[in-house]
């Protein structure tokens, strides 16, 4: 299922960048999309390359990067600008499952 959440994911971060690109308001929400639409794309293709050896880190990646993603797409369709305060939780789950994938890396 990693993957196909994966999946689901990247294609989300791509209509996101391209509507960021065509069709955002101004140039702060397309900044928005652009920097979510990227930080989540990056990740879904770090969770499939790394699912098979590093599960919880996987998914720990896609739900830090939806959290993060889905924050700034909110705040550039509109929706609060408090929605800024919880963008940095999805980072700090990012920073974590990138942690979390190098220990179990490293302890081979």
């Amino acid at each position: 299922m990693i993957g196909v959440f994966a999946a689901i994911s990247a294609a989300i971060a791509v209509a996101a960048g391209a509507f960021g690109a065509h069709g955002a308001a101004g140039p702060q929400e397309a900044e928005w999309l652009r920097t979510g639409g990227l930080y989540q794309l990056v990740h879904a293709v770090a969770a499939i390359a790394i699912m098979g050896v590093a599960r919880g880190p996987a998914i720990m990646l896609l739900v830090g990067a939806a959290l993060f993603a889905v924050t700034l797409y909110a705040m550039a369709l509109g929706g609060p600008r408090w929605l800024g305060a919880v963008t940095p939780i999805g980072g700090t789950l990012l920073i974590s499952g990138w942690l979390w994938a190098g220990w179990l890396y490293w302890r081979g």
